[in-house]
């Protein structure tokens, strides 16, 4: 067994961290949905790593519950319940608007926030709600990093990835993304004019509205 000094045992770390971080974007960007079946064989083959080293990549993926595993059934794609959306969206409400009311607005995070809005603004002039949904989950990872926490942002890349699984589950994407490109767009300009109190209590209100939007529809989704 290697020491904690063996390098080997840190490049294998590295290796894990690395592709749990590949895996939660891809659960933030939609390219997984909840409920789906991961296949060990086939993604220890598609992300070119040992099986060892993708059982150990699951085990901090559900621990981090954005993968369950059930006996004889494998690992799958967690499926978030109400519960869970009403505490995603009461962190969100912490975090973001705390964020943004301190923020300054020449923070190196609003160039990133500005490209998130030009990305929603193109691909809804072509209807593409998926690429929508990720920008806004930049959007907003953008008004994070306003705050300049590492552990804030790591713990907002953690509440996007359930959310956006939430997300999946809907039929109606443009329903739930279409109304919110124009509200960042408004709280980027407000951040720009110093208005950061004012901004912070919009988008507690934008959040609110958010969870009433995605609960009403989710529950008429449940059997």
């Amino acid at each position: 067994m290697p020491s904690p000094r063996d390098p080997s045992s840190n490049e294998s770390t590295s290796l894990s961290d690395a592709v749990a971080e590949r895996i939660r974007q891809q659960l933030i960007h939609g390219e997984l949905r909840a409920g789906q079946r991961l296949s060990e064989a086939a993604l220890s083959q598609q992300l070119d790593i040992s099986r060892n080293t993708l059982r150990e990549v699951f085990r901090t993926l559900i621990k981090e519950g954005l993968l369950r595993h059930e006996p004889n059934r494998g690992v799958s794609v967690a499926t978030p319940s109400i519960a869970d959306i009403i505490d995603i969206y009461r962190v969100r409400r912490l975090i973001e608007c705390q964020s943004l009311e301190k923020a300054w607005p020449l923070h190196p995070a609003h160039k990133r926030m500005r490209q998130a809005v030009d990305d929603a603004l193109a691909a809804r002039q072509v209807k593409d709600w998926r690429t929508v949904g990720s920008a806004n989950m930049a959007f907003h990872a953008g008004i994070v990093a306003l705050s300049d926490s590492a552990r804030l942002s790591s713990m907002f890349a953690h509440l996007a990835a359930e959310l956006r699984l939430a997300f999946g589950m809907l039929d109606d994407p443009e329903y739930l993304h279409a109304p919110y490109v124009d509200h960042n767009a408004r709280l980027l300009q407000m951040l720009m004019d110093g208005q950061t109190k004012e901004a912070a209590q919009e988008l507690e209100t934008y959040l609110v509205q958010s969870e009433r939007m995605v609960l009403a529809v989710y529950a008429r989704q449940l059997p």
